[in-house]
């Protein structure tokens, strides 16, 4: 992964070299440091027994190996004629690799080119590694309920599987396809070439780095271009397997037969449709524009993405609750998208009902199923560790940053935001309008363990803090 980091490096580090800017030379040099590293700690652990990683391997692989990358990818940021502090630099870096969105950069219009793409890199990296993460590693790892999403015969052997390595690499190049499909219409409708590849890769990513600090504000009243963002965007919160039994089958109706999938067009579409009720109170822009924003801008927060078209915060209190509730759901498990996921709240609905079924007739014997899968008891008992891990690690993470100084919904807001992995968050200071760069170090280090912890649901990081877990 350090050296994929590495090698990525050059790609701005050229773009630099084009237009002129001496930030080339930074990107080369870190990118030469991350390949040496990288290259020699491989050649010092070969081994002739094969990729074989057990799920104890696998927890301690992913928490590592995002630390490291997230270091290799602040070097360029660090160094660069930005003059940012290293707490800085391993903010936006972490904040770009978690797809989270969150900024601490000011003065994007003038930026030059190559920092600004490699922004939008690492958040297409991210959406990579995050989509691989939770189809090869976290369901062999159990984490959070998705051991339900294991395939069949030898991946419930702890072992990562020829058949598994297949399914991700034909996923990576559904990913790169839609992606170039996104950039082409970008450019369409209005970008330039150099605003398409990069909104392409953070709408794909669900990241939400733009090229501007106006964000999708630059290109208010082009309800093309607005739509364009919000097609992608929905689409990388769709589980990108369910893209890969499309393309198997060759029928998009296999996208509509997952139930993830229908449940997170149902949450929402019935959250676009408040949105846009309470936009034609307060506004004179008329339905289609209404609906426009409110699609936009509410997709944007439900796949974290982090796109801001305008300040929503001014739509009313009503409208600020709806996108709060909407940081936490999140999109669907196997995306891009952070937050709770639809998958696990599918569970908690068949639990409930369950749970009722069995008031009222004591004796019944109630199986739910999702995609023709059991939902098993410890199906429920993994997704009710998450949801208490959630709510533990906001009520903590929330402590922690009003210990820093902030003010309780700058603090209430930033610990979601960030263990959603969403990116704005609410109030003047981090709000659609704002950005993270006036957070005291300490808070920003707090939100560094807080995107990752969310972004690796949880468990995978808390189970290495277990003294257990390191004995034999």
């Amino acid at each position: 992964m350090v050296i994929i980091i590495g090698a990525a490096m050059l790609i701005p580090a050229s773009v630099d070299l084009y237009f002129g800017n001496p930030d080339w030379l930074i990107f080369t040099q870190a990118s030469f440091t991350s390949i040496g590293i990288g290259g020699m700690t491989c050649l010092a652990c070969r081994s002739d027994i094969g990729p074989r990683v057990t799920a104890r391997q696998g927890y301690v692989l992913t928490g590592f190996s995002w630390i490291a990358v997230s270091v290799t990818g602040a070097l360029p940021l660090w160094f660069s004629s930005l003059d940012i502090s290293f707490c800085d630099a391993v903010f936006e870096t972490i904040s770009g690799l978690t797809t989270t969105g969150s900024t601490v950069l000011s003065g994007l219009d003038r930026m030059p080119p190559g920092l600004l793409l490699w922004r939008s890199i690492m958040q297409w990296l991210g959406g990579i590694g995050i989509i691989v993460t939770a189809l090869a590693l976290l369901p062999m790892m159990r984490v959070g309920g998705m051991q339900l999403f294991q395939m069949e015969s030898s991946d419930r052997s702890e072992k990562l599987s020829p058949r598994m390595r297949d399914m991700c690499l034909q996923i990576v190049v559904i990913y790169a396809m839609l992606s170039l499909t996104c950039m082409v219409l970008y450019r369409i409708f209005g970008m330039t070439w150099f605003e398409a590849i990069n909104h392409a890769m953070t709408t794909l990513a669900t990241g939400g780095y733009s090229t501007t600090d106006q964000s999708f504000g630059k290109f208010a009243g082009n309800w093309p271009l607005h739509w364009v963002g919000t097609v992608f965007m929905f689409a990388g919160g769709l589980p990108f397997t369910a893209y890969a039994v499309m393309v198997r089958k060759r029928s998009i109706r296999a996208l509509f037969d997952n139930q993830q999938i229908r449940l997170f067009l149902l949450v929402s579409a019935f959250f676009t449709v408040l949105l846009t009720i309470r936009l034609m109170q307060i506004s004179d822009d008329g339905l289609w524009a209404s609906f426009t924003l409110a699609a936009f801008n509410l997709v944007s927060v439900i796949t974290t993405t982090g796109f801001a078209s305008g300040d929503y915060l001014q739509w009313g209190p009503v409208a600020v609750m709806l996108f709060f509730f909407a940081t936490f759901i999140g999109g669907c498990s196997g995306s891009t998208a952070g937050g709770f996921k639809m998958f696990r709240l599918y569970v908690v609905f068949s639990g409930l009902r369950a749970h009722f079924l069995r008031l009222r007739s004591p004796s019944a014997v109630t199986v739910s199923y999702i995609d023709r899968n059991e939902i098993t008891s410890d199906i429920y008992s993994a997704v009710t560790v998450f949801v208490f891990l959630l709510s533990i690690s906001y009520i903590g993470v929330t402590v922690a940053l009003g210990f820093t100084g902030l003010d309780l919904i700058t603090a209430m807001s930033a610990s979601a935001t960030a263990l959603a992995n969403v990116g704005p968050g609410m109030g003047p200071i981090i709000g659609p309008a704002g950005n993270f760069q006036s957070l005291p170090d300490a808070a920003k280090w707090v939100l560094d363990i807080a995107m990752v912890l969310g972004r690796l649901e949880f468990e995978t990081l808390l189970v290495l803090l277990l003294p257990a877990f390191w004995r034999d």
